[in-house]
């Protein structure tokens, strides 16, 4: 290599002379390049003088020198190693964002045909009947849980004025001689009514936990998994109509692996489809059964609840409790003392 870096333009191997100094030479393993005098004179012998700087530089550069008995150097090029061609990532991501795009682009068509009334779409009447009842029952549902949240807000206002105005009441009893037993008989009513009131609190925000975990988790859930079927059906109606379009058109060399690629894309979404489709039938079924045994209990635990605080039936109101196993938080119960921290 160094060899052929210092030869002058236009010359080539043969016709330069390789001259090397001896050992005690200053100038070790110098090249000197130079036209012959004739192309029919004969070349000179060229004689390479063993170098110990020279040939560490030819080994750090990986070549083989090898020295016949005639003296005359002769070099061989080192061994060629073929690696296997590796996968490059940047294209591996390419083929997906160009597999991403076509599917984005034959949903959007497929989308927009629907929306023009001019593509078809597959319909199945009986579960999107139950998708819609689903999506309805839902946004009734939400709006009794605000009024709920809103009965227990107000609820909570009125036990607290109501708690005060007892503690008001029994301060002035024992201060007001002369109204004390007045005093006394409505600061004892008014810590009843908050008694009351609290136990009614609880049944509310038993009853608003429920419905909440109802809506927003269980519901939730359930039509997560049906936009995911209409994703499904989408991609599966937009594959569709691509093999229509291409049985209609010419068969021959050209079209024919277009459409068996489409053939076998299509197959693909289809199963898909009637996964997601299965899936939705079973979440729907079992959320149908669940909702039922929810919403009865908790809506008879409202009833009791309300009709025995208005009623003024505190026994049945604490029974009514007892019943659903809900329990009362007492003021500060939330926070353990600081000998049970130890």
């Amino acid at each position: 290599q160094d060899l052929k870096c210092s030869l002058p333009v236009g010359l080539g191997l043969s016709e330069t002379k390789i001259t090397s100094h001896g050992f005690d030479g200053a100038k070790e393993g110098v090249v000197e390049a130079g036209q012959f005098p004739s192309p029919s004179a004969s070349p000179k012998s060229s004689v390479i003088s063993p170098s110990s700087a020279a040939a560490s530089r030819l080994a750090g550069q990986g070549c083989d020198l090898i020295i016949p008995t005639g003296g005359r150097a002769q070099q061989k090029s080192g061994p060629v190693v073929l690696a296997d061609e590796v996968k490059n990532p940047a294209m591996e991501k390419l083929e997906l964002v160009r597999k991403w795009s076509l599917n984005t682009y034959k949903c959007t068509r497929q989308i927009i045909s629907e929306k023009l009334g001019r593509g078809s779409r597959t319909v199945d009447l009986e579960l999107e009947a139950q998708i819609d009842i689903l999506r309805d029952n839902k946004k009734k549902y939400e709006n009794i849980l605000r009024l709920a949240q809103t009965l227990s807000t107000q609820l909570f206002q009125m036990v607290h004025t109501q708690r005060q105005l007892g503690d008001a009441f029994a301060d002035l009893s024992l201060k007001s001689l002369e109204l004390h037993e007045e005093f006394g008989y409505n600061a004892d009513t008014q810590k009843l009514l908050a008694k009351n009131g609290e136990t009614l609190l609880g049944a509310i925000n038993f009853f608003i936990a429920s419905v909440n975990t109802l809506v927003n988790k269980t519901i939730e859930d359930t039509l997560l998994t049906v936009k995911q079927y209409e994703s499904a059906r989408i991609e599966y109606d937009a594959y569709r109509t691509d093999l229509e379009e291409l049985n209609l058109g010419p068969r021959d060399a050209n079209t024919l692996p277009k459409i068996e690629q489409s053939q076998q894309l299509f197959q693909v979404h289809k199963e898909k489809y009637d996964k997601m489709r299965n899936d939705v039938s079973i979440k729907l079924k079992f959320l149908e059964e669940n909702k039922v045994k929810v919403l009865h209990n908790q809506l008879v635990l409202f009833h009791n609840a309300i009709a025995a605080y208005f009623a003024g039936n505190q026994k049945q109101l604490e029974q009514t409790l007892k019943q659903f196993h809900i329990k009362l938080k007492t003021p500060g119960a939330d926070a353990p003392s600081w000998l049970e921290e130890q």
